[in-house]
């Protein structure tokens, strides 16, 4: 129910716009040329390309589209070479979704380029191709690079824009943050800001992982990043103590982060327009810290301040904070051997050869009208990566229904010629406005869109309309039953073992917090807190994918949901403890931080043993106002909530 309601996300109007440009120009220039079966294709391709559309620096805008489209070429050729040949053509799918699945384990771009891949195969071995065989591919591909084009066009007048507005919006979901602290609505921010540092991060790495030497617009995206990360370090003590004297920030606190994602925003802002020298004047007025985690607050502002107002940085003396990625040739032999040897990339690939298989071979069996379309339906639906697989089966059907009521209305009452044309202009111009209210409402508006380009190459009209329906229901059921219920994983979650796997991350925070290394090296313990909090991002999602499953997936990923909370707040009173440490507070004695770590770990071994959730008591010893107060208080209760049972259910 909850995928039926639109998400409150705004409508892309650029993106919409180039949707219905790249979409219904090759249209019409197909019926100008007399040619309306290559101006179709043309639009097809140019839909793969506008579903990938997916990015916001344009340098990861030509991998999510150009790759892609490559796979896209390859997936048609091999369809078309197996068209009308039977048991050949299913053979040869069931081979292509292996490799499809496989690969889409990889990453975004990886996975993009695997459904490309099979999808377009499914269309050459369903649907009749012009000849000679390379005619497809091509036109397709030109119809994924008209989006590409028209998505480049502003890059020269908006190079560099989503890097610094990545980086503004984190500065933003912190002062948000911070102007919660003490609040109950901190846990939501604190998310939110997570989230915005996961896609600051992304993008400055992946500048970072092709620009080999330090540029100076790089340098200062490091250096703004760099100096975000006191603050957000900060937040946890400002929260306890906020939370223990009723007692909140000062509103000039939110304020002035708001103010520094401004100046983030608009590189024109720089410290001409800001009297006074780098760290010698509070440009902001700030009150005086009246406590420990103001002072902590205070002076991470001060710094910001300094580094967003002042000189540019020096590209030769700048903390490494984020790390640097690997080279290209590294990172691709990394990602095929985990492609190969990674059970669940083989297991996914199985599952998704077993789907296209049987759909192919019932197909082959029956006849089932436009019977392409129920192997469509497989890839499309058999997506683990993009959520819950039964959720989407359910979405899709319903979408497919609200779809067919347009795509209806069009094939009965629009004449084939060029109407077709503005009817595609505004049906296009509805996918990306769409996609960002949620997977039904996407499939509702990329039904018609694909029924009416499709009628361009077997001219069936509105007779396709309820074969679409039934070829769309067989795939969701084909998805449920071979690709859901018949494999274990689908039902015994193992959410439980990614849950362990960050509470003994957590236990290494601790030990990496308050050991010997913590003061000699403060830039590994910033990564490793930034890797802690993009990991707990990455299990929450994992938790609210399983809470959309049936019983007893969903059940039990509501049980362990508190726990999943728990590992969060530790990692904030961790973080808390750190911060006032490094103020001035007396640090914990070595054996107070071992007990801690030790019971952490002990934690993480049960989650691994057992699905069961049991009330259990702990006692961690120490010193009731010392610095590891809150800490211990935070793990007894992850340990109430969950106790290690060695039987399984």
């Amino acid at each position: 129910m909850r995928g039926l309601r639109p998400q409150p996300a705004p409508v892309p109007r650029a993106a919409v716009a180039r949707a219905a440009v790249a979409l219904a120009a090759p249209l019409a220039v197909g019926l100008a040329a007399d040619r309306p079966l290559y101006g179709a294709l043309v639009s097809m391709g140019a839909l793969s390309g506008v579903i990938g559309d997916t990015a916001d620096a344009y340098r990861m805008r030509i991998l999510n589209i150009a790759v892609p489209q490559l796979f896209g070429a390859l997936g048609v050729t091999l369809g078309t070479l197996v068209y009308g040949e039977g048991w050949a053509a299913v053979g040869v799918l069931t081979l292509v979704a292996l490799v499809s699945g496989m690969i889409s384990s990889i990453g975004a771009v990886a996975s993009a380029s695997g459904l490309l891949l099979l999808l377009n195969a499914v269309v050459g071995a369903g649907l009749p191709m012009p000849a000679p065989w390379w005619k497809a591919p091509l036109l397709l591909t030109l119809g994924g690079a008209v989006v590409l084009v028209l998505t480049l066009l502003g890059w020269p007048l908006r190079g560099g824009v989503p890097e610094r507005a990545a980086v503004a919006a984190a500065y933003r979901a912190v002062a948000d943050l911070l102007a919660v602290a003490g609040t109950p609505a901190y846990d939501e921010k604190r998310q939110a800001a997570t989230q915005a540092l996961n896609t600051a991060y992304d993008l400055v790495l992946a500048r970072r992982a092709r620009d080999r030497g330090r540029t100076p617009t790089l340098v200062r995206q490091l250096a703004q990043l760099n100096a975000l990360m006191p603050i957000v370090e900060a937040a946890p003590a400002a929260h306890l103590a906020a939370q223990g004297s009723g007692r909140p920030l000062p509103a000039e606190v939110p304020a002035a982060v708001r103010a520094l994602a401004a100046a983030v925003e608009t590189p024109g802002r720089g410290h001409h327009d800001r009297p006074g020298t780098p760290g010698g004047i509070d440009p902001f007025s700030l009150p005086p810290p009246a406590t420990p985690s103001e002072r902590a607050v205070d002076q991470a502002l001060r710094h910001a301040a300094t580094v967003i107002h002042g000189a540019e940085p020096d590209p030769h003396n700048i903390d490494d904070l984020l790390g640097r990625p690997a080279s290209l040739r590294v990172r691709a032999r990394r990602a095929v051997r985990d492609a190969l040897l990674s059970r669940g990339s083989w297991r996914y690939g199985l599952r998704l050869a077993l789907c296209i298989g049987l759909a192919q071979a019932l197909v082959s069996l029956i006849a089932v009208p436009r019977s392409y379309w129920v192997a469509l339906t497989v890839t499309f639906v058999l997506k683990p990566d993009f959520g819950s697989v039964f959720s989407r089966a359910v979405l899709r059907a319903l979408g497919t229904v609200a779809g067919l009521v347009v795509a209806a209305l069009v094939l009965a009452e629009v004449p084939r010629g060029w109407w077709d044309v503005p009817v595609m202009l505004v049906l296009a111009a509805l996918i990306p406005a769409s996609t960002a209210k949620g997977y039904a409402f996407q499939t509702a508006a990329i039904t018609p869109v694909i029924l009416l380009l499709s009628d361009w190459l077997n001219r069936q009209g509105f007779d396709l309309v309820l074969p679409r329906l039934y070829d769309s229901l067989l795939g969701c059921a084909i998805v449920l039953v071979a690709g859901y219920l018949l494999w274990p994983e689908s039902w015994h979650t193992r959410i439980g073992d990614r849950l362990a796997d960050t509470v003994a991350d957590a236990a290494r925070y601790v030990a990496c917090a308050f050991g010997p290394e913590a003061e000699a090296d403060p830039a590994a313990r910033g990564r490793a807190r930034r890797r802690l909090y993009r990991d707990l991002s990455t299990v929450r999602s994992e938790f609210q994918r399983a809470l959309t499953e049936p019983p007893p997936t969903g059940t039990r990923a509501a049980a362990w949901w508190p726990l999943c909370v728990a590992v969060e707040r530790i990692v904030d009173a961790t973080t808390a403890a750190r911060v006032r440490v490094s103020h001035g507070a007396p640090p914990p004695a070595p054996e107070e931080v071992a007990d801690v770590e030790r019971q952490l770990r002990e934690l993480a071994a049960g989650l691994r043993t057992s699905h069961v959730l049991v009330e259990v008591r702990t006692d961690l010893e120490g010193d009731d106002q010392g610095v590891l107060a809150a800490l211990r208080q935070e793990v007894k209760a992850a340990r109430a909530i969950a106790s290690p049972r060695p039987d399984r259910p």
